[in-house]
Protein backbone atom coordinates (compact mmCIF):
# COMPACT_ATOMS: atom_id res chain seq x y z
CA UNK A 1 0.00 0.00 0.00
CA UNK A 2 1.29 3.13 -0.30
CA UNK A 3 0.16 5.73 2.72
CA UNK A 4 1.27 9.31 2.73
CA UNK A 5 2.91 9.31 -0.59
CA UNK A 6 5.39 6.89 0.70
CA UNK A 7 6.08 3.45 -1.13
CA UNK A 8 6.97 3.01 -4.84
CA UNK A 9 4.21 4.47 -7.34
CA UNK A 10 5.94 3.16 -10.48
CA UNK A 11 7.20 -0.21 -11.73
CA UNK A 12 10.32 -0.79 -14.05
CA UNK A 13 11.18 -3.15 -16.79
CA UNK A 14 13.99 -3.94 -18.65
CA UNK A 15 13.71 -4.95 -22.29
CA UNK A 16 16.71 -5.66 -24.61
CA UNK A 17 16.48 -5.08 -28.13
CA UNK A 18 17.50 -8.53 -29.19
CA UNK A 19 16.09 -9.97 -26.17
CA UNK A 20 14.72 -12.75 -28.50
CA UNK A 21 17.52 -13.99 -30.47
CA UNK A 22 19.85 -13.61 -28.08
CA UNK A 23 21.86 -16.26 -27.02
CA UNK A 24 21.60 -16.92 -22.81
CA UNK A 25 24.58 -18.44 -20.70
CA UNK A 26 24.32 -20.10 -17.63
CA UNK A 27 25.64 -18.62 -14.64
CA UNK A 28 25.81 -19.57 -10.92
CA UNK A 29 24.33 -17.40 -8.06
CA UNK A 30 26.16 -16.63 -4.40
CA UNK A 31 23.55 -19.16 -3.49
CA UNK A 32 24.97 -22.00 -5.62
CA UNK A 33 21.57 -21.81 -8.09
CA UNK A 34 22.27 -22.08 -11.82
CA UNK A 35 20.65 -18.76 -13.63
CA UNK A 36 20.33 -17.94 -17.29
CA UNK A 37 21.58 -14.92 -18.42
CA UNK A 38 21.56 -12.57 -21.43
CA UNK A 39 24.97 -13.52 -22.80
CA UNK A 40 27.42 -10.75 -24.51
CA UNK A 41 30.66 -10.57 -25.29
CA UNK A 42 33.42 -7.73 -25.45
CA UNK A 43 32.80 -4.51 -27.55
CA UNK A 44 29.22 -5.25 -28.19
CA UNK A 45 26.75 -2.84 -28.19
CA UNK A 46 23.83 -2.85 -25.20
CA UNK A 47 20.73 -1.20 -26.12
CA UNK A 48 16.86 -1.61 -25.17
CA UNK A 49 13.83 -0.52 -23.49
CA UNK A 50 12.90 0.89 -20.55
CA UNK A 51 8.88 0.69 -19.39
CA UNK A 52 7.90 2.57 -16.32
CA UNK A 53 4.53 2.01 -15.50
CA UNK A 54 2.93 4.19 -13.17
CA UNK A 55 0.76 1.64 -10.59
CA UNK A 56 -1.83 4.52 -9.99
CA UNK A 57 -3.26 5.57 -13.28
CA UNK A 58 -4.13 9.38 -12.62
CA UNK A 59 -1.46 10.07 -10.38
CA UNK A 60 1.64 12.08 -11.20
CA UNK A 61 5.15 10.42 -10.28
CA UNK A 62 7.19 13.39 -9.44
CA UNK A 63 10.84 12.12 -9.88
CA UNK A 64 14.53 14.22 -10.12
CA UNK A 65 15.60 12.95 -13.31
CA UNK A 66 15.40 9.51 -14.29
CA UNK A 67 18.72 7.49 -15.61
CA UNK A 68 20.11 4.28 -17.17
CA UNK A 69 23.80 3.04 -16.17
CA UNK A 70 25.69 0.30 -17.44
CA UNK A 71 27.87 -0.68 -14.66
CA UNK A 72 31.06 -3.76 -14.25
CA UNK A 73 31.86 -4.31 -10.77
CA UNK A 74 33.84 -6.71 -8.19
CA UNK A 75 32.22 -7.45 -5.01
CA UNK A 76 34.75 -8.62 -2.27
CA UNK A 77 32.64 -10.82 -0.01
CA UNK A 78 34.17 -9.92 3.27
CA UNK A 79 34.07 -6.45 2.06
CA UNK A 80 30.53 -5.50 0.82
CA UNK A 81 30.15 -2.11 1.65
CA UNK A 82 32.69 -1.37 -1.03
CA UNK A 83 31.59 -2.23 -4.89
CA UNK A 84 35.17 -1.92 -7.15
CA UNK A 85 33.61 -0.57 -10.37
CA UNK A 86 35.63 -0.76 -13.68
CA UNK A 87 32.82 0.24 -16.04
CA UNK A 88 30.55 2.84 -15.38
CA UNK A 89 28.37 4.51 -18.08
CA UNK A 90 25.50 6.95 -17.65
CA UNK A 91 22.71 7.97 -19.82
CA UNK A 92 19.90 10.54 -18.54
CA UNK A 93 16.59 9.26 -20.09
CA UNK A 94 14.81 12.13 -18.49
CA UNK A 95 15.25 15.56 -16.47
CA UNK A 96 13.73 16.48 -13.18
CA UNK A 97 9.82 16.67 -13.53
CA UNK A 98 6.94 14.54 -13.49
CA UNK A 99 5.05 11.58 -15.50
CA UNK A 100 1.51 11.79 -16.17
CA UNK A 101 1.24 8.15 -17.62
CA UNK A 102 3.46 5.01 -18.12
CA UNK A 103 6.01 6.25 -20.70
CA UNK A 104 9.21 3.88 -22.48
CA UNK A 105 12.43 5.42 -22.84
CA UNK A 106 14.92 4.23 -25.25
CA UNK A 107 18.86 3.61 -24.02
CA UNK A 108 22.04 2.59 -25.87
CA UNK A 109 25.21 1.82 -24.94
CA UNK A 110 27.58 1.69 -28.32
CA UNK A 111 30.45 -0.85 -28.52
CA UNK A 112 30.62 -1.15 -24.65
CA UNK A 113 34.38 -2.32 -23.18
CA UNK A 114 33.75 -5.45 -21.60
CA UNK A 115 37.31 -6.56 -20.15
CA UNK A 116 36.57 -9.49 -17.68
CA UNK A 117 34.80 -12.36 -17.85
CA UNK A 118 31.98 -12.66 -15.06
CA UNK A 119 32.43 -14.72 -12.40
CA UNK A 120 31.02 -15.94 -9.26
CA UNK A 121 33.55 -17.36 -6.72
CA UNK A 122 34.00 -18.27 -3.30
CA UNK A 123 35.12 -14.73 -1.83
CA UNK A 124 34.41 -12.93 -4.92
CA UNK A 125 31.82 -11.58 -7.77
CA UNK A 126 32.08 -9.98 -10.70
CA UNK A 127 29.48 -8.79 -12.28
CA UNK A 128 28.23 -6.58 -15.23
CA UNK A 129 24.31 -5.38 -14.90
CA UNK A 130 21.67 -2.25 -16.56
CA UNK A 131 20.30 -0.14 -13.84
CA UNK A 132 17.75 1.94 -13.54
CA UNK A 133 16.56 4.59 -11.40
CA UNK A 134 14.21 7.19 -11.08
CA UNK A 135 15.17 9.65 -8.19
CA UNK A 136 12.76 11.15 -5.84
CA UNK A 137 13.10 12.97 -2.77
CA UNK A 138 12.60 10.10 -0.01
CA UNK A 139 12.94 7.02 -2.17
CA UNK A 140 14.81 6.32 -5.01
CA UNK A 141 12.87 3.36 -7.57
CA UNK A 142 15.32 1.18 -9.20
CA UNK A 143 15.65 -1.83 -10.91
CA UNK A 144 18.73 -3.89 -12.37
CA UNK A 145 19.49 -6.53 -14.91
CA UNK A 146 22.08 -8.73 -14.76
CA UNK A 147 23.94 -9.98 -18.17
CA UNK A 148 26.79 -12.59 -18.14
CA UNK A 149 30.06 -11.61 -20.41
CA UNK A 150 32.09 -14.60 -21.72
CA UNK A 151 35.66 -13.14 -22.98
CA UNK A 152 37.52 -14.89 -26.22
CA UNK A 153 40.21 -15.85 -27.09
CA UNK A 154 42.62 -17.41 -30.42
CA UNK A 155 43.96 -20.71 -30.41
CA UNK A 156 47.40 -19.91 -28.93
CA UNK A 157 50.56 -19.88 -31.11
CA UNK A 158 52.73 -21.46 -28.68
CA UNK A 159 51.36 -24.12 -26.56
CA UNK A 160 54.21 -26.76 -25.74
CA UNK A 161 53.60 -30.10 -24.24
CA UNK A 162 54.24 -30.68 -20.24
CA UNK A 163 56.75 -33.35 -19.85
CA UNK A 164 58.31 -33.44 -16.62
CA UNK A 165 60.08 -36.14 -13.93
CA UNK A 166 59.20 -36.82 -10.90
CA UNK A 167 59.39 -38.81 -7.67
CA UNK A 168 60.69 -40.01 -4.08
CA UNK A 169 64.88 -41.06 -3.72
CA UNK A 170 64.84 -45.02 -4.11
CA UNK A 171 61.36 -45.22 -3.61
CA UNK A 172 59.44 -44.27 -6.50
CA UNK A 173 60.41 -42.21 -9.93
CA UNK A 174 57.83 -41.57 -12.58
CA UNK A 175 57.49 -39.62 -15.45
CA UNK A 176 54.12 -37.72 -16.95
CA UNK A 177 53.36 -35.90 -19.43
CA UNK A 178 50.26 -33.66 -21.10
CA UNK A 179 50.47 -32.97 -24.45
CA UNK A 180 49.63 -29.43 -23.94
CA UNK A 181 50.15 -26.18 -21.71
CA UNK A 182 46.98 -24.64 -22.65
CA UNK A 183 43.21 -25.89 -22.67
CA UNK A 184 40.09 -24.37 -24.28
CA UNK A 185 37.04 -24.84 -21.92
CA UNK A 186 35.75 -27.79 -24.28
CA UNK A 187 39.33 -29.63 -24.69
CA UNK A 188 40.58 -33.13 -23.85
CA UNK A 189 43.70 -33.77 -21.52
CA UNK A 190 45.45 -36.07 -23.11
CA UNK A 191 48.69 -37.54 -21.37
CA UNK A 192 50.33 -40.61 -20.25
CA UNK A 193 52.15 -41.71 -17.04
CA UNK A 194 55.58 -43.75 -17.43
CA UNK A 195 56.58 -46.12 -14.64
CA UNK A 196 60.61 -46.26 -13.83
CA UNK A 197 60.74 -47.30 -10.62
CA UNK A 198 58.07 -48.56 -8.23
CA UNK A 199 59.17 -49.59 -4.52
CA UNK A 200 55.77 -48.37 -2.67
CA UNK A 201 53.14 -50.40 -2.96
CA UNK A 202 50.31 -47.87 -4.94
CA UNK A 203 46.70 -48.79 -4.81
CA UNK A 204 45.05 -45.51 -6.44
CA UNK A 205 46.40 -42.72 -8.36
CA UNK A 206 43.66 -39.93 -10.12
CA UNK A 207 44.33 -36.71 -11.22
CA UNK A 208 42.28 -33.66 -9.68
CA UNK A 209 41.75 -30.45 -11.42
CA UNK A 210 41.96 -27.45 -8.67
CA UNK A 211 40.83 -24.16 -9.24
CA UNK A 212 42.69 -21.58 -6.95
CA UNK A 213 40.84 -18.25 -6.17
CA UNK A 214 43.16 -15.88 -5.00
CA UNK A 215 41.75 -12.61 -3.62
CA UNK A 216 43.88 -9.12 -1.75
CA UNK A 217 47.07 -7.89 -1.67
CA UNK A 218 50.29 -7.92 -0.24
CA UNK A 219 49.88 -9.52 3.75
CA UNK A 220 46.19 -10.12 3.56
CA UNK A 221 46.51 -12.43 0.26
CA UNK A 222 43.74 -15.14 0.84
CA UNK A 223 43.79 -18.08 -1.50
CA UNK A 224 41.07 -20.65 -1.76
CA UNK A 225 41.19 -24.04 -3.39
CA UNK A 226 38.13 -25.60 -4.78
CA UNK A 227 38.68 -29.33 -6.18
CA UNK A 228 36.33 -29.43 -9.42
CA UNK A 229 36.68 -32.74 -10.60
CA UNK A 230 38.15 -35.90 -9.42
CA UNK A 231 39.64 -38.61 -12.39
CA UNK A 232 41.24 -42.02 -11.41
CA UNK A 233 43.28 -43.21 -13.73
CA UNK A 234 44.26 -46.53 -11.88
CA UNK A 235 43.33 -48.63 -9.33
CA UNK A 236 45.51 -51.36 -8.91
CA UNK A 237 49.49 -51.52 -8.00
CA UNK A 238 51.53 -50.54 -11.25
CA UNK A 239 55.00 -52.17 -11.98
CA UNK A 240 58.39 -50.77 -13.48
CA UNK A 241 57.71 -49.88 -17.38
CA UNK A 242 53.72 -49.64 -17.20
CA UNK A 243 52.65 -46.90 -18.78
CA UNK A 244 48.86 -45.58 -17.97
CA UNK A 245 47.16 -43.36 -20.18
CA UNK A 246 45.20 -40.29 -19.60
CA UNK A 247 42.23 -38.91 -21.06
CA UNK A 248 39.84 -36.02 -19.57
CA UNK A 249 37.21 -34.35 -21.04
CA UNK A 250 36.89 -30.65 -19.86
CA UNK A 251 33.64 -30.01 -21.15
CA UNK A 252 31.66 -31.99 -18.35
CA UNK A 253 32.99 -29.43 -15.97
CA UNK A 254 32.39 -26.06 -14.43
CA UNK A 255 35.52 -24.16 -15.39
CA UNK A 256 36.27 -20.52 -16.30
CA UNK A 257 39.49 -19.02 -18.16
CA UNK A 258 42.20 -18.42 -16.25
CA UNK A 259 42.24 -15.08 -14.78
CA UNK A 260 45.29 -13.11 -13.86
CA UNK A 261 45.19 -10.10 -11.54
CA UNK A 262 41.83 -9.16 -12.63
CA UNK A 263 41.80 -5.56 -11.68
CA UNK A 264 44.05 -6.20 -9.75
CA UNK A 265 41.71 -7.82 -6.73
CA UNK A 266 41.53 -11.29 -7.80
CA UNK A 267 42.64 -13.94 -10.09
CA UNK A 268 41.84 -17.54 -11.00
CA UNK A 269 44.01 -20.42 -11.67
CA UNK A 270 43.81 -23.73 -12.51
CA UNK A 271 46.15 -26.76 -11.63
CA UNK A 272 46.22 -30.69 -12.52
CA UNK A 273 47.12 -32.43 -9.21
CA UNK A 274 48.34 -35.96 -9.71
CA UNK A 275 47.41 -37.81 -6.34
CA UNK A 276 49.19 -41.43 -5.85
CA UNK A 277 47.48 -43.31 -2.36
CA UNK A 278 49.86 -46.12 -1.38
CA UNK A 279 47.86 -49.31 0.65
CA UNK A 280 49.12 -47.23 4.14
CA UNK A 281 47.10 -44.67 2.70
CA UNK A 282 49.66 -42.06 2.55
CA UNK A 283 49.07 -39.62 0.01
CA UNK A 284 51.70 -38.07 -2.33
CA UNK A 285 51.10 -35.29 -4.88
CA UNK A 286 52.69 -33.13 -7.27
CA UNK A 287 50.79 -29.95 -9.15
CA UNK A 288 51.07 -28.54 -12.52
CA UNK A 289 49.39 -25.38 -13.67
CA UNK A 290 47.55 -25.33 -17.07
CA UNK A 291 46.00 -22.40 -18.87
CA UNK A 292 42.10 -22.37 -19.44
CA UNK A 293 40.95 -20.36 -22.19
CA UNK A 294 37.27 -19.58 -23.56
CA UNK A 295 37.40 -20.46 -27.88
CA UNK A 296 34.23 -18.79 -29.86
CA UNK A 297 31.90 -20.52 -31.57
CA UNK A 298 33.21 -20.11 -34.73
CA UNK A 299 36.71 -20.64 -35.41
CA UNK A 300 39.05 -21.08 -38.07
CA UNK A 301 39.08 -24.82 -39.95
CA UNK A 302 42.84 -24.33 -40.15
CA UNK A 303 43.33 -24.10 -36.15
CA UNK A 304 41.16 -26.75 -35.54
CA UNK A 305 42.92 -28.86 -37.98
CA UNK A 306 46.42 -28.13 -36.42
CA UNK A 307 44.81 -28.90 -33.00
CA UNK A 308 43.83 -32.41 -34.53
CA UNK A 309 47.66 -32.91 -35.86
CA UNK A 310 49.01 -31.83 -32.88
CA UNK A 311 47.46 -34.45 -30.94
CA UNK A 312 47.39 -37.41 -33.04
CA UNK A 313 51.37 -36.72 -33.09
CA UNK A 314 51.67 -36.45 -29.10
CA UNK A 315 49.92 -39.84 -29.17
CA UNK A 316 52.29 -41.67 -31.60
CA UNK A 317 55.14 -39.83 -30.92
CA UNK A 318 58.04 -42.25 -28.64
CA UNK A 319 59.93 -39.34 -28.07
CA UNK A 320 58.10 -35.67 -27.98
CA UNK A 321 59.25 -32.35 -27.24
CA UNK A 322 60.57 -31.74 -24.05
CA UNK A 323 59.07 -28.44 -22.42
CA UNK A 324 58.40 -28.17 -19.65
CA UNK A 325 55.80 -25.54 -16.76
CA UNK A 326 56.32 -26.11 -13.56
CA UNK A 327 54.61 -24.39 -10.66
CA UNK A 328 54.30 -26.79 -7.88
CA UNK A 329 53.42 -26.50 -4.27
CA UNK A 330 55.46 -27.61 -1.27
CA UNK A 331 52.75 -30.39 0.33
CA UNK A 332 53.62 -32.91 2.91
CA UNK A 333 55.01 -36.39 1.03
CA UNK A 334 55.33 -33.94 -2.21
CA UNK A 335 57.07 -35.66 -4.79
CA UNK A 336 59.73 -33.40 -6.30
CA UNK A 337 60.82 -33.07 -10.09
CA UNK A 338 63.01 -30.60 -12.07
CA UNK A 339 61.73 -29.30 -14.91
CA UNK A 340 63.59 -27.63 -18.07
CA UNK A 341 64.88 -24.22 -18.33
CA UNK A 342 61.66 -23.29 -20.39
CA UNK A 343 58.55 -21.97 -18.74
CA UNK A 344 55.73 -20.08 -19.59
CA UNK A 345 55.15 -16.70 -18.30
CA UNK A 346 52.50 -13.87 -18.05
CA UNK A 347 53.25 -12.69 -20.99
CA UNK A 348 52.25 -15.93 -22.94
CA UNK A 349 49.17 -15.92 -20.88
CA UNK A 350 48.56 -12.37 -22.20
CA UNK A 351 49.37 -12.90 -25.83
CA UNK A 352 46.64 -15.60 -25.62
CA UNK A 353 43.73 -13.57 -23.55
CA UNK A 354 43.74 -9.71 -24.99
CA UNK A 355 43.61 -11.36 -28.87
CA UNK A 356 39.68 -11.09 -28.55
CA UNK A 357 37.86 -12.41 -31.21
CA UNK A 358 34.33 -11.42 -31.31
Amino acid sequence: MNFFGFGQTAEIDIVLNDAETRKKAEHNSEDGRKDKYFLFYDGETVSGKVNVTLKYPGKRLEHNGIKVEFVGQIEMYYDRGNHHEFVSLVKDLARPGELTQSQTFDFEFTHVEKPYESYTGQNVKLRYFIKVTITRKLSDITKELDIVVHTLSTYPDLNSSIKMEVGIEDCLHIEFEYNKSKYHLKDVIVGKIYFLLVRIKIRHMEIDIIRRETTGTGASVYNENDTIAKYEIMDGAPVRGESIPIRLFLASYELTPTMKDVNKKFSVRYFLNLVLIDEEDRRYFKQQEIILWRKGDIVKKSMSHQAIIAAQRFEGSSNPERSHSQSAEDFPNAMTGAPSEETFTDPDLEQAVNAAQR
